[in-house]
């Protein structure tokens, strides 16, 4: 691994909250990371709620001004692969002082980042925009694999509008439309042995169906009632509504963790006992149905997973739509060898 240079014009901090919350809030905000209404309740929820322990918090501090104009973060996340339960960090919230944007502080702060996680975690991943894959690679890590999204339309005219006056998608999208409504309550109809409702909290049913799933020696966060209800109900701002699958007797067999935002349902996690290779078709249908009869234009879902997963989507009309490399670094046990692959959906990313 290229080491990151050192500089006797930075030095680092590990940050400890909540004491050093204002300094980590305003770093964000003259960075422009994220959204500013969502910084103090992030640090709440995000920083000093997670049920697996505080993330790791690197700071920079400039010694020339003697204030800190950098940040970067590893939130702990507790994984499992092949009966094995592993410690992982996803890495979140890299923020720098506009005024302190060169290679050299960035490569400090995310060195020093690393080498504060490497007796506490088995692996850091995260998901970098484009620009930063450079760096994060010059560092010593390796992409892992892609995040694909994958999205389904259910209504056509604000899609076909891109590319004809609004009247005539308006037109054009009654045929269309019309034989997608069909398909989807033909399909609805033949999974008579299955029933599907929401629910705005998380249902204690899905722990029972995370101890029946099939996992093999894939790596994932354990999508259990604990992780869920800090990673989706116990967020402030955004909703989340799960779509329970279930048998006539009241048996999960599937869920779907859904936010709605501009007409589009997203899908930011899903599982059922085999969803590690592909939701049976009859679950994806009951979800495309559900959103339809909402009202919404389109599903989308984002995934790193096997192929037989992204398949299973593909086969209920899903079509891909995009991709992000996920970068990492396994450490510990498993810094020789064969790592497991991973199984991430957008829950697995910070927000």
């Amino acid at each position: 691994m290229n080491a990151a240079p050192s500089s006797p014009a930075y030095t680092i901090e590990p940050a400890r909250l909540p004491g050093d919350a204002a300094d980590i809030v305003r770093i964000w905000g003259v960075s422009r990371l994220g959204r500013p209404e969502a910084h103090r309740p992030k640090i709440d929820w995000f920083y000093q709620q997670c049920p697996f322990g505080e993330p790791t918090v690197c700071l920079l501090r400039d010694q020339a001004s003697g204030e800190r104009v950098g940040v970067s973060s590893a939130g702990p996340r507790r994984m499992v692969a092949g009966g094995r339960v592993l410690e992982a960090g996803v890495l979140v919230d890299f923020a720098v002082h506009p005024k302190h944007r060169s290679l050299g502080p960035a490569m400090i702060l995310q060195a020093a980042l690393m080498e504060a996680s490497a007796g506490r975690f088995d692996l850091l991943y995260g998901v970098p925009n484009p620009k930063s894959l450079a760096v994060v690679k010059r560092l010593g890590y390796a992409v892992l694999g892609e995040m694909r999204r994958h999205a389904r339309v259910l209504r056509s005219r604000r899609y076909l509008a891109r590319r004809m006056p609004g009247w005539l998608a308006a037109l054009a999208a009654l045929p269309v439309d019309a034989a997608v409504a069909l398909t989807l309550f033909a399909r609805s109809a033949w999974t008579r042995s299955l029933t599907a409702g929401w629910s705005d909290r998380v249902d204690p049913r899905m722990d029972v169906l995370w101890q029946a799933s099939r996992l093999g020696d894939t790596a994932l966060a354990a999508r259990d009632c604990v992780f869920l209800r800090w990673r989706f109900d116990a967020w402030p701002m955004v909703a989340t509504r799960y779509l329970l699958v279930s048998a006539r007797d009241g048996t999960l067999h599937a869920w779907f963790a859904c936010q709605v935002e501009g007409g589009v349902l997203h899908v930011r996690d899903f599982w059922s006992a085999g969803a590690i290779d592909g939701v049976p078709r009859a679950c994806l249908d009951l979800l495309l149905h559900a959103a339809w009869r909402e009202g919404l234009a389109a599903v989308s879902m984002e995934c790193m997973a096997t192929a037989a997963c992204h398949a299973a989507w593909q086969q209920a009309g899903f079509r891909e739509r995009g991709r992000r490399p996920v970068i990492g670094r396994w450490q510990r046990g498993f810094a020789a060898g064969t790592p497991p692959a991973l199984h991430l959906t957008a829950a697995d990313e910070d927000q």
